[in-house]
């Protein structure tokens, strides 16, 4: 086909298309804003910079149809030469159509298109598919009214119309977005950066289609295992996620419904929330694995304030520091990869409506089906809704929070020995020296797991017999603690005050009450001198008030100059002897009420001290080969069974300390109550262990122990399986009721 030397070109065969009039809508020349000359003409392709043609911003294959879009007001750049004087090129549409066509759709224009289905203005005639003229064309009978039109222009020379069109819509785009650097000729940076993507997209087509699809998959992975995952270490199975997520199905609906800006949003939002449930997962298996219960997004942030301080004392200041900053970097990427993933994956669905919406509609079916039926799949339910019921969780134990704020005031208020008279408080032990101690991590598992209890209950058979021979009797049960794994604070209060404190809300109303402590009831009295050894304490501690201790002594206030055993800061040989030194040996005109905390038995278990001569302890400074040649806290956290073994070596160190002592030191008016405050940790005692301690009262006076005959407790310090079980809030009354004292309840 011949074609006219000014590009006017001869008139195609009925309902032919050229290629080189697939032009873009939004490309459409437009007159120049500094022209004052209507009918100015763009300036043939052969005047346009290659470069310029060449660097032209992507068109993604979705704004580019197969069929050819031609329309009258589609002028050819090349055939404006031709426009007749005084006639201007005009837009023969409304202005409602040529907008709408001038700027491409939300979801078309989208840059997550596939690589490998993007149409590029930028590459080069010698870089184009063979057939993809061929694939162009439309066939005679498939052309569109537009396309058959008499009035279209006639098709432009082929070697020229091409990079006119390129280089005028490069121009048109670049003024729109940057009109002064339309002015200097310059392409505004965001745009060529743009371009500089696309044209590598192009250039490298099968590492840009590897690199999207590799992403995609990471990202349905993140978001699929996310939705599924469980809130405790040991539901981490395959199993567990082989199941059909509810809210990945209500997700995709939404989005599919959505246009392109609210989808955006939601999607990111959804992202970031589901962020944030994996983050409360995770903190729920740690709680799980510690405590031995779930998360509370109220009242347990502050504890993670004493999980650092436990891995600086544990671990040394550098692996706190690096614990926090890798916690913190966690925290960040998880919320931002996940909101990035779930617009990923919806850009991802909106690619292909039709089959998305047909694909969410029939796993909807499936889900119902499933969960109506309750079909199962490897032992699970196939119908998963985990993270609503992650959501449901929380909210539950947000609103149990507050509920049980208002009810527990109520509580601590109510008092059985709230008024009772000083003289009726206690009067059966009158002139005994009382000692409360406190063993730390001393739970059931130290005397009934296979792989513990053999050391500890040859240690509690030697220490029985040996304070039988110095003359003092033992009887012991079980009490079941408020807490389990750690915070050891709730159950000194739960033992001492009577009430249920399971949690740090309880325990700091019950702190700034005037609830009556049972170590408080013996300075009521006004016939004791009371007084508390924290070796653990390292700051100030209001405490003191509520358990009406005179003094205390912490952690600095006790001369010792020895190393400290991981979080234990002195070995409880030392902090007994210290004791005695400071207090015990003393001649009074009172007999004395102790309250002491023993921390050698406190996770991670290692270092472990090991028993001197009570003569050899001096300053504490006799441990510091000891500690040197003990066990590293990282040898052992890993191992559940080295952590049982070394946890068994703790509780006979902290036993044999105190038996010893109370051999040594203990008189005729000695009366010895000793208890473990909660079991060890589920990697210790294991994942259904009870909550049960052994409480033992130890006491050379006969009529001590007669008091507490009608509790059928075990003979010795080792309770026996089937002793009594009281829940540890019981332990108050039952102790003030036995030796004497009076009830009289004060008002709530």
């Amino acid at each position: 086909m011949d074609t006219d030397p000014k590009g006017a070109g001869s008139a195609a065969p009925p309902g032919f298309v050229r290629k080189d009039l697939r032009v873009p809508v939004f490309t459409r020349f437009r007159q120049p804003p500094d022209s004052g000359d209507n009918n100015a003409s763009v300036p043939p392709a052969s005047e346009a910079a290659p470069a310029e043609a060449a660097t032209d911003t992507a068109v993604t294959d979705t704004a580019v149809t197969d069929t050819a879009v031609t329309d009258t007001a589609v002028t050819d750049p090349a055939a404006t030469d031709k426009t007749a004087p005084g006639e201007a090129v005009t837009d023969k549409r409304s202005p409602d159509e040529a907008t709408s066509d001038e700027a491409p759709s939300d979801d078309t224009a989208s840059d997550e298109t596939a690589p490998d289905e993007t149409a590029s203005d930028e590459t080069a005639p010698d870089e184009t598919a063979p057939d993809a003229a061929t694939q162009d064309k439309t066939a005679p009978d498939q052309a569109t009214p537009d396309e058959a039109s008499p009035d279209a222009p006639p098709p432009p020379p082929a070697g020229d119309a091409p990079a006119a069109d390129a280089s005028a819509g490069a121009k048109t785009r670049l003024r729109a977005s940057s009109p002064s650097a339309a002015a200097s000729g310059a392409p505004a940076p965001q745009t060529s950066r743009l371009a500089h993507w696309r044209s590598w997209r192009t250039r490298h087509s099968t590492a840009a289609r590897t690199l999207y699809w590799t992403t995609s998959v990471l990202a349905a992975v993140l978001v699929y295992g996310a939705l599924l995952m469980p809130n405790r270490i040991a539901a981490l199975e395959p199993n567990r996620f082989t199941r059909l997520p509810a809210e990945a199905i209500l997700g995709a609906a939404l989005v599919l419904a959505l246009p392109r800006r609210p989808r955006m949003v939601l999607a990111a939002l959804c992202g970031a929330l589901l962020g944030g449930l994996t983050i409360v997962n995770f903190l729920d298996m740690g709680f799980q694995e510690y405590l031995g219960r779930g998360f509370n997004l109220i009242l347990d942030w502050v504890l993670l304030d004493d999980a650092q301080a436990y891995i600086q004392d544990s671990m040394g200041r550098t692996t706190a520091i690096a614990a926090a900053v890798g916690a913190v970097v966690l925290v960040v990427l998880l919320l931002v990869l996940m909101a990035l993933a779930t617009v990923r994956l919806s850009n991802l669905l909106v690619r292909d409506t039709r089959t998305a919406t047909r694909a969410t509609l029939v796993a909807g079916t499936v889900w119902i089906t499933c969960a109506t039926l309750g079909l199962q799949f490897n032992g699970v339910p196939i119908a998963s809704d985990r993270s609503a019921g992650t959501l449901k969780v929380q909210a539950g134990r947000v609103v149990d929070t507050v509920r049980d704020e208002a009810a527990f005031q109520k509580e601590a208020k109510a008092d059985q020995f709230g008024n009772t008279p000083a003289d009726q408080l206690v009067p059966d032990l009158r002139g005994k020296d009382m000692i409360f101690t406190f063993i730390e991590s001393y739970g059931r598992s130290a005397i009934e797991d296979p792989g513990i209890a053999p050391g500890v209950d040859r240690t509690l058979e030697a220490g029985t017999a040996a304070l039988d021979k110095a003359g003092f009797h033992a009887k012991s049960g079980w009490l079941t603690s408020a807490t389990y794994g750690g915070s050891s604070w709730l159950g000194h209060s739960t033992s001492l005050s009577g009430l249920w404190i399971d949690n740090q809300q309880r325990y700091r109303t019950v702190m700034s009450s005037d609830h009556l402590s049972l170590t408080k009831a013996f300075k009521k009295t006004g016939a004791w001198d009371t007084v508390g050894v924290m070796p653990g304490v390292q700051k100030g501690w209001p405490e003191q008030s509520f358990y009406g201790l005179d003094k205390v002594y912490n952690a600095f206030q006790m001369g010792y100059k020895g190393p400290k055993f991981s979080w234990s800061t002195m070995p409880d040989q030392y902090a007994l002897e210290a004791f005695q030194k400071l207090e015990h040996s003393k001649k009074r005109d009172k007999p004395l009420m102790s309250e002491i905390i023993l921390t050698s038995s406190h996770q991670p278990w290692s270092p472990i001290p090991k028993m001197v001569g009570w003569d050899e302890l001096g300053d504490g400074s006799v441990f510091g080969p000891i500690q040197r040649a003990g066990t590293k806290p990282s040898d052992i956290l890993t191992d559940s069974t080295r952590s049982k073994q070394e946890y068994g070596k703790s509780i006979q160190y902290s036993v044999t300390s105190l038996t010893q002592w109370l051999e040594r030191y203990g008189t005729d008016d000695t009366v010895l109550v000793f208890l473990g405050d909660h079991q060890p940790i589920a990697r210790v005692s294991g994942n259904h262990a009870s909550r049960d301690v052994p409480v033992s009262i130890v006491a050379r006076d006969p009529k001590v122990l007669d008091k507490v005959a009608g509790w059928n407790w075990t003979e010795g310090l080792k309770p026996a399986k089937n002793a009594p079980v009281w829940k540890m809030s019981a332990f108050r009354d039952r102790f003030l009721t036995a030796y004497g004292s009076t009830p009289h309840p004060s008002k709530d």
